[in-house]
Formats: C-alpha cells, sequence, structure tokens
C-alpha cells in the first residue's frame, strides 16, 4: 500500500504537462516517489544524528537533496 495517494501523483503529472495518464504510469511514479523520499529522509537522519539532533529539519532534507542530485 502506498502513502502517496493516487489523485495527488495524478495533478503531479498533468502539472508536467501530461494530458492523459494512463494507471501504471500513476503507480510506477508513485513507487518512485515514495522510494526517493525514504531515501532521502534516510540520509537526512543520519545529518540530524551527526549534528547530535534528534528532530529532522527541513534544511537536512535539503542538503540530502542537494548532495544526491
Amino acid at each position: 500500500m502506498t502513502e502517496l495517494s493516487r489523485a495527488a501523483v495524478e495533478r503531479i503529472i498533468k502539472k508536467a504537462g501530461a494530458g492523459r495518464i494512463s494507471n501504471d504510469a500513476t503507480e510506477i511514479l508513485t513507487e518512485l516517489m515514495e522510494e526517493y523520499g525514504i531515501f532521502l529522509s534516510k540520509e537526512a537522519k543520519k545529518m540530524s544524528d551527526h549534528a547530535g539532533r534528534k528532530t529532522l529539519r527541513g534544511s537536512d532534507i535539503k542538503m540530502a537533496a542537494e548532495i544526491f542530485k
């Protein structure tokens, strides 16, 4: 089961310019977005741990995203 809603992912795809979207396109993008989100969160957690914080901050997420561009 996915955490992201199908409707939200379809809106994102439409913002990218797609007129019609197949079911598998939505499903695959949802899976990829969730995998990437988990990966970034784990990397950001390492950064907050290294800084001696229990709280994960937005800046940790941004830093993780910059490192893995």
